[in-house]
């Protein structure tokens, strides 16, 4: 194995356990994936650190600029490209790192005038891979200096992506475990508001339905909360 500083191998580790609790935590999407980025610029001490994220909504799917520590308007503005397209789609395409030691002679980087107004010149570019070998989007790290990443500092990299490629995994698991158990919740809100509109104005379960959707429409009101307002006024005609 390569000799590394002590200082950055063990920035390195912190890199892995900050992102490792956020595996465990309840962060939006959001808020993770700048974690991720903030974390990584940090300990590594590159200029800009970027992540990735493929975007299977769109069709064809491309790849999405999702989060930068950089604060260069040059740099944050929405940016997307084809899986086939630029540094990022070639990690996609071909799932493995790729170190470049100056963007400017690459013929893959294809931001080259972004790159010499903010000073870039050599760049890492991981994929976020998981277990089963699926892509999830790519890692890409700038510095300011010429530098040659070695294989160490490749595999680092490369541990700080899978692991950041988990916790997304597992942000996006919660939060659409949160939005079936809302679904479901609403549906059985809405469910027992019709039962009390059918016994209250002796009529047919599609016609409460139709009133409900009706009054959530009129009110700008999500069908949630014309339900829990039938449900909390069943609740005081019983009290009463």
């Amino acid at each position: 194995m390569e000799k590394i500083e002590q200082t950055t191998y063990d920035g390195y580790i912190k890199a892995l356990t900050d992102i490792s609790r956020a595996i465990t935590s309840d962060l939006f999407l959001e808020d993770l994936l700048k974690l991720i980025v903030m974390v990584t610029a940090k300990v590594t001490g590159v200029e800009i650190c970027s992540l990735w994220l493929i975007d299977e909504n769109e069709k064809p799917p491309k790849i999405r600029l999702k989060a930068t520590q950089s604060i260069d308007p040059e740099y944050v503005k929405d940016r997307s490209l084809n899986l086939d397209e630029g540094v990022v789609g070639h990690v996609v395409t071909n799932k493995r790192p790729i170190a470049i030691n100056d963007v400017l002679r690459n013929h893959r980087f294809k931001e080259k005038e972004m790159a010499r107004k903010l000073g870039l010149v050599s760049m890492i570019s991981v994929p976020l891979k998981l277990k089963d070998e699926k892509i999830i989007g790519v890692l890409n790290c700038f510095t300011a200096e010429p530098h040659a990443f070695s294989n160490t500092e490749i595999n680092m990299f490369t541990a700080v992506a899978n692991q950041a490629a988990l916790a997304i995994l597992n942000t996006e698991l919660m939060v659409k475990t949160k939005v079936i158990q809302e679904e479901l919740e609403t549906r059985k809100m809405v469910e027992r508001a019709k039962e009390i509109l059918m016994h209250r104005r002796n009529i047919k379960g599609e016609d409460a339905f139709r009133w409900i959707q009706r009054r959530s429409m009129d009110l700008r009101k999500p069908l949630r909360h014309i339900a829990e307002a039938i449900l909390l006024s069943e609740e005081i005609d019983m009290d009463r």
